[in-house]
């Protein structure tokens, strides 16, 4: 009896001690697993996302005076304040010149814009083709070939229209967008591509960045340049000032575009102006091109556009040709660029005035410099940000060398683009010093960029972003936060766990009674 009475204590306390723990540990578990279930269910029900379903898609054929090149993009079918949040997902580049060179034959340009638009046709879901708009808009070629032929101009666009009207697309329009509008476009991709109008949070919310500041647009092509930027607020030019209201936000923008300014007119009236001084008429010597470099121009190509017109001589004969010969003498080039500027009309106090007694804000900011400035750039290796000092002396000797080196120094060699690149450089260095009033001190301010992450810096994905407003929202549904699969299995398994929990609980409590019902019997029967 002694042996029994001196056991049983122990046997108790170690019951005890050992029952507490996993008791405890089991009312914690069960807690929690009712708090996740409790605060999973809630969510579900009270945080609802509203979302559109899936994806749209957007077509802009870039329709440039030497060439035409199709973009898509695509953006999430619900919308940020009212404009979609757009990105590039295909480019293709039309063969052949530009739609105003079809002038003669408009169906002609009809077969090349159908093999972009049959790659296209893989790129969009098919059954989204019927749904996806297409805009084409036409710059400074067809603004030029409007002004000379308007029938003409007029007919180009019709035959695209006809060609799109056969398509399984949403065909909108095919216009002849201004200047004006083509260097907001351009303003509107370089800073939504940079980020300044919307940034992304840790948990995934679209945001104006705060205190954003905007980037100036530099935009060259073969006709017209553009050049775009947010002045200072007490700025008055309303003549080239827009506004423009994109995610909420308003902006007031100053935009110019200059015909006849860009790459490829600038040059032709060179040529024509080295033609006209010519003493040799047989062989004209161009300082721009490279030494020993020889090509024949018809009259047609150098005096055919509205923008050398004026200088067409009186034995002017579309067919004949005129020889150039290249100098290489980058001193002579120089001076000759700088003569298409006419800068002795800018006498206007207070502002800054590029050229042609045009009057400019004061540059603000950094500026990103694109499409024809970035190429020039490039194949003087340079891209990105540098000194002024380092444009020119690279300038100087791309300038100085020979043909046959040339094919050694680019990145590309093509030969209707190496033979210009010249030029194009000491163009460049005329436009943003003597015209725009870039000093050695802003000029770093200026990025030569082609691209952000995979989406061109182009108008057209302004332009979208512009047009998006005019798109009506797809009908929205109501998205959990959590997936419906997922919030199933999070809630079986905690409930599963909380089961458990519950039933370890009771099975340790009928435990303990059964162990107090055992232990009194014991004691009472130690006892008698």
């Amino acid at each position: 009896m002694f042996a029994v009475l001196s056991r049983q204590p122990y046997q108790q306390t170690g019951f005890k001690v050992l029952s507490r723990t996993p008791t405890i540990i089991a009312l914690v578990c069960l807690l929690l697993s009712i708090v996740v279930v409790l605060a999973v269910t809630l969510v579900q029900i009270h945080h609802k996302k509203v979302l559109s379903p899936g994806l749209k898609y957007g077509i802009v054929l870039d329709a440039g005076s030497s060439r035409t090149t199709v973009y898509v993009y695509e953006w999430p079918a619900e919308k940020e304040n009212d404009t979609g949040v757009v990105s590039q997902t295909f480019r293709c580049s039309v063969k052949g010149p530009g739609i105003s060179s079809y002038a003669n034959n408009p169906q002609e340009m009809v077969k090349p814009i159908n093999n972009c638009m049959n790659k296209v046709k893989e790129k969009i879901p098919s059954h989204l083709h019927k749904n996806t708009p297409v805009y084409l808009g036409a710059t400074a070629g067809m603004r030029l070939l409007r002004l000379q032929n308007e029938t003409a101009a007029n007919e180009v666009l019709k035959n695209i229209q006809n060609y799109f009207s056969s398509q399984a697309f949403d065909f909108r329009v095919a216009q002849i967008i201004t200047g004006q509008e083509e260097g907001l476009y351009g303003w509107i991709t370089a800073n939504y591509l940079m980020g300044n109008f919307l940034e992304k949070t840790l948990w995934r919310k679209w945001i104006r960045p705060h205190r954003a500041e905007t980037t100036g647009a530099l935009d060259l092509g073969g006709a017209s340049t553009q050049i775009s930027f947010v002045p200072e607020e007490n700025s008055q030019n309303s003549n080239s000032m827009l506004q423009v209201q994109l995610y909420g936000y308003k902006y007031r923008v100053y935009t110019r575009s200059f015909t006849c300014y860009g790459k490829d007119e600038a040059e032709k009236r060179l040529l024509a102006s080295l033609a006209q001084n010519s003493r040799d008429q047989a062989k004209v010597d161009n300082p721009c091109y490279p030494r020993n470099y020889e090509t024949a121009l018809t009259m047609k190509h150098l005096y055919g556009s509205r923008c050398t017109e004026s200088l067409r001589p009186a034995n002017y004969n579309p067919g004949k040709l005129i020889n150039f010969r290249g100098t290489g003498d980058p001193a002579v080039c120089q001076e000759k660029v700088s003569s298409l500027f006419n800068v002795a009309a800018c006498n206007v106090k207070g502002e800054d005035c590029p050229f042609n007694g045009i009057q400019q804000p004061k540059l603000k900011g950094k500026f990103v410099a694109f499409a024809g400035f970035y190429y020039t750039a490039n194949a003087l290796n340079l891209t990105g940000s540098f000194p002024l000092a380092d444009f020119n002396s690279r300038m100087r000797v791309f300038c100085s060398q020979d043909w046959n080196q040339l094919p050694f120094m680019l990145p590309k060699f093509e030969e209707v683009y190496a033979r210009s690149y010249c030029f194009s450089a000491n163009y460049i260095y005329h436009l943003f010093v003597q015209g725009y009033k870039f000093s050695p001190e802003t000029w770093p301010q200026i990025y030569f960029q082609k691209e952000v992450g995979n989406s061109s810096i182009a108008w057209s994905l302004g332009y979208m972003l512009s047009l998006t407003n005019m798109i009506k929202a797809e009908s929205q549904l109501i998205q959990l936060p959590v997936n419906s699969s997922l919030f199933a299995g999070l809630l079986f398994v905690f409930t599963a766990v909380a089961l458990l929990c519950l039933i370890f609980v009771v099975y340790l409590c009928v435990v303990s009674f059964m162990q107090k019902n055992i232990s009194h019997m014991d004691h009472v029967l130690a006892t008698q």
